[in-house]
């Protein structure tokens, strides 16, 4: 569904990302993680072309995707939810989620609001369709933005740190509803720094430093026996540090 081959990219002189190659298959649950400034995010950006890149080719669903040939079509396959929620505020949710619908696949307003109804639903929010943004908590939000990303129909959803801009009491919530997704047949690249999701709900987990894909593998094989030693050090580090969290 998605094949990045020997993807480049660079800010000035600045390498990001060093030939890159990632094959996702159909209804695969890939999820990335890796230090902060190692790659991730812009990864899965070039994958939608939010960013632009220099070199190696981008295909999503057979279709190319890049800088000389923008195809829609293929963007259209894809949905993005963002660290922010980037939700319209002068918009209800339900307007958030049926616009896209409505602009792109020139759904008709009552198909595309009975689509946004039905599709809040699914994350929790039936009851919340009518209120904007600045009425919901920022776990609410973020469902709102899952459910505006499903409602392009998309065949790959592109997560890009969807927890990081939540309080920690919300983080579960939202978690939830990207584990209820996995396994549906949509495609999904997820990039998370909360290890227990990524344990839980991956098919296959990358390890990402310095701009190359340093290790993947199965969330068991992964986690309980990493094979290289950068893999090993960033667990250390990470179980350190929750130790110390929870500790304190």
């Amino acid at each position: 569904m998605v094949q990045i081959t020997a993807l480049d990219k660079s800010y000035g002189s600045f390498q990001v990302l060093h030939g890159i190659d990632l094959e996702v298959a159909k209804g695969e649950v890939v999820v990335i993680i890796g230090p902060s400034g190692s790659g991730k995010s812009t990864l899965i950006r070039c994958v939608n072309l939010l960013e632009t890149y220099q070199g190696g080719q981008v295909r999503v669903n057979g279709a190319p995707v890049g800088p000389d040939k923008v195809t829609s079509a293929a963007r259209a396959e894809m949905g993005m939810v963002f660290q922010s929620f980037n939700l319209f505020p002068h918009l209800t949710a339900a307007q958030n989620v049926a616009l896209g619908p409505i602009r792109v696949r020139k759904m008709s307003t009552g198909v595309a609001s009975a689509l946004a109804h039905d599709l809040l639903g699914k994350v929790g929010l039936a009851q919340h369709s009518d209120k904007y943004p600045s009425q919901l908590s920022g776990g609410q939000q973020q469902r709102v933005a899952i459910a505006r990303a499903l409602a392009m129909q998309p065949k790959v959803l592109l997560f890009d740190e969807p927890t990081s801009a939540l309080d920690p009491e919300m983080v579960g919530e939202v978690l939830a509803v990207i584990q209820g997704l996995a396994h549906t047949g949509v495609t999904m690249i997820i990039v998370t720094h909360e290890m227990g999701f990524a344990r839980n709900v991956a098919d296959r987990v990358i390890f990402m430093d310095g701009g190359v894909i340093v290790e993947q593998s199965t969330p068991d094989e992964f986690f309980s026996s990493p094979r290289e030693t950068r893999t090993r050090d960033f667990l250390n580090a990470i179980q350190t540090h929750h130790g110390a969290t929870s500790n304190a």
